[in-house]
């Protein structure tokens, strides 16, 4: 399996981060390793010192696709969760200013922390799904679908082009603003419609 992560897919993040507001889904990968299940702690690596959270909606593939337009993308998934794309922000910044890729600041191992229950779709207004984060039981991030500017399926139907979409692939659909740095000792709560999915902490 995959993670595919959308970036700057919020208006008020790609603002608060001082990016051009994206024409088309700007994507990455991140791969297996990279996953921290079942509320393990997330340990912070010795090769940044700015280490952010932020919190996105996951859509979870139930079936292989390739080229999916639009109108049928909604058959390929039927569970949305949360996760969290953990981002060493210095290094992503030197990374931008040289025009390089992107995955040492984001690839690197446990940085996407995974909820261990999905929600099924047809439980979910798809337009109308609330989602915040709270550090330290205060709510840092507190985003809703309605604000994307590329949807679920837009976003299948867009990375399925290039990239075949295949059975447990997870893709992380973008971060509203908010983001902010980690540090040890720090909780991280995650709820989606006020149901806690996400409960651990910084080591």
């Amino acid at each position: 399996m995959k993670i595919i992560c959308i970036g700057r897919n919020y208006t008020d993040h790609a603002k608060e981060l001082n990016n051009p507001m994206p024409t088309e889904p700007v994507f990455f990968i991140k791969p297996e390793t990279a996953l921290l299940r079942n509320n393990e702690p997330f340990y912070l690596p010795d090769f940044s010192n700015e280490i952010h959270y932020e919190l996105e909606l996951v859509v979870k593939i139930k079936k292989v696709g390739k080229h999916i337009e639009k109108e049928f993308a909604g058959r390929y998934y039927d569970e949305i969760g949360l996760g969290i794309d953990f981002t060493a922000r210095d290094i992503q910044d030197e990374l931008k200013k040289k025009g390089l890729p992107w995955e040492k600041a984001k690839a690197f191992d446990f940085s996407a922390p995974i909820c261990s229950i999905f929600i099924n779709k047809n439980e979910l207004d798809l337009k109308n799904i609330n989602f915040k984060l709270k550090l330290n039981d205060n709510i840092v991030q507190n985003g809703n679908s309605n604000e994307m500017i590329f949807d679920f399926d837009d976003i299948i139907s867009y990375v399925s082009k290039f990239i075949t979409l295949k059975i447990g692939d997870l893709i992380y659909t973008g971060t509203p603003a908010g983001v902010g740095k980690v540090k040890i000792d720090d909780n991280l709560k995650c709820y989606l419609n006020n149901e806690l999915l996400l409960d651990f902490y910084v080591r």
